[in-house]
C-alpha cells in the first residue's frame, strides 16, 4: 500500500510540474471557439503587406525572433517608450533594424474589431512570421497559440547580447541559442530564415573589407554599396541571401558554402567548424531544410510564453491596457 501511494504522489507530482509548463498550454486550436476567424484575418493583412513589399515578409519573421529571444514570445517588443518607460525598440539589436510594426497594429485593429479583447499581440506575431514564411515560398506548419501579452519590456535584457549580434562566433550562436532551449542544429536552421531579407551596411562593413573567408568578387560588389568609413552609408542595404533574396528556399545554405555568406555570423557557420556537415547536408536537401525550420520555429514559439493567469491581452500592441 505504501508504495502505491508513494507511486501515486510522484505521478502527482509530475502531473503539477507539466501543468505549470508554459507551452504546454498552448494549441493550435486556443481560439477554435472565442475567435474561429483570426487565422484569416492575419493571413489576409500580411498577404496585402508583402504584395506590397516582400522584403516585409522577413520583416515579421524577424519580428518573432527578436520578441522571443527576450522575456519570451510575450509581445514585450511591440511596446512603444514613454515619458516613464523605456521599452526594446531602441536597443541595440533592434534600433532602426526591426520593422514591421505597423502591420501588427493593422492586424490587431482588425482581430479586435472581430473579436475584442481575445487575442494576444504575441500570438499575432507568432502567426504573421508563419503567414510570411509561406507567401514567400516556404513552408507551412500550424502555429500554436494561447501566449499572452506582457505588462513590460527590459531594454537592458534586448541589450545584453540573448539577441546574438552579427559578429557572433559560432561558439556564441551556439550558446546564445542554447541557452533559450534550442540546439545547434535549431540554430543553423533557423539562420536559414536569412534566405529572405536584407541587412544594413554596418552589419557587415567589416566583413566585406577585413575578412578573409569571402569570395572577393562578392565583397567588391558589396563594397560598391557600403563605404569603408564608418557613418558614411551605414544604412543601406544588402541583401542576406545573393541568390534568391525574396524566396524562402535552401540558397542560404549554398551562399555559405560558396564563402557568399553577407554576415560574419552567417559565414562562422560554414568556416571548418562543427556546423559545417548541417551546412552541406542543407544546401542538398531543401525538402529536410523545410521539415527541420519547422520543428525549429514551433520549438522557437514556445520560449517562455505567458498563459493563463499571466500577462494580458493587450488592446493596443504598442501600450499597456
Amino acid at each position: 500500500m505504501a508504495i502505491i501511494v508513494n507511486l501515486l504522489l510522484i505521478f502527482s507530482a509530475t502531473i503539477l510540474i507539466m501543468g505549470n509548463t508554459s507551452s504546454a498550454q498552448l494549441s493550435t486550436n486556443h481560439y477554435k471557439k472565442t475567435c474561429p476567424n483570426v487565422f484569416k484575418v492575419v493571413k489576409s493583412v500580411v498577404k496585402s503587406a508583402v504584395g506590397k513589399e516582400k522584403r516585409m515578409g522577413a520583416s515579421l519573421l524577424r519580428l518573432h525572433f527578436h520578441d522571443c529571444f527576450v522575456q519570451g514570445c510575450d509581445g514585450s517588443i511591440l511596446l512603444d517608450d514613454t515619458s516613464s518607460f523605456k521599452g526594446e525598440k531602441t536597443a541595440d539589436p533592434n534600433n532602426n533594424s526591426v520593422r514591421g510594426y505597423d502591420v501588427i497594429d493593422v492586424i490587431k485593429s482588425k482581430v479586435e474589431s472581430v473579436c475584442p479583447g481575445v487575442v494576444s499581440c504575441a500570438d499575432i506575431v507568432a502567426i504573421a512570421a508563419r503567414d510570411s514564411v509561406v507567401l514567400l515560398g516556404g513552408p507551412s506548419w500550424e502555429v500554436k497559440v494561447g501566449r499572452r501579452d506582457s505588462r513590460t519590456a527590459s531594454l537592458s535584457a534586448a541589450n545584453s547580447g540573448q539577441i546574438p549580434p552579427p559578429s557572433s562566433t559560432l561558439g556564441n550562436l551556439i550558446n546564445r541559442f542554447r541557452a533559450k532551449g534550442l540546439s545547434t542544429k535549431d540554430m543553423v536552421v533557423l539562420s536559414g530564415a536569412h534566405t529572405i531579407g536584407q541587412a544594413r551596411c554596418t552589419s557587415f562593413r567589416t566583413r566585406i573589407y577585413s575578412e578573409t573567408n569571402i569570395d572577393s568578387f562578392f565583397a567588391r560588389t558589396r563594397r560598391g554599396n557600403c563605404p569603408r568609413t564608418p557613418g558614411s552609408g551605414d544604412n543601406k542595404l544588402a541583401p542576406l541571401d545573393v541568390k534568391t533574396p525574396t524566396s524562402f528556399d535552401n540558397a542560404y545554405f549554398k551562399n555559405l558554402i560558396d564563402k557568399k555568406g553577407l554576415l560574419h555570423s552567417d559565414q562562422v557557420l560554414y568556416n571548418g567548424g562543427s556546423t559545417d556537415s548541417l551546412i552541406k547536408s542543407y544546401s542538398k536537401n531543401p525538402k529536410a531544410f523545410n521539415k527541420d525550420f519547422v520543428t525549429a520555429m514551433i520549438r522557437m514559439g514556445d520560449i517562455n510564453p505567458l498563459t493563463g493567469s499571466k500577462g494580458v491581452i493587450r488592446k493596443n500592441c504598442r501600450k499597456i491596457n
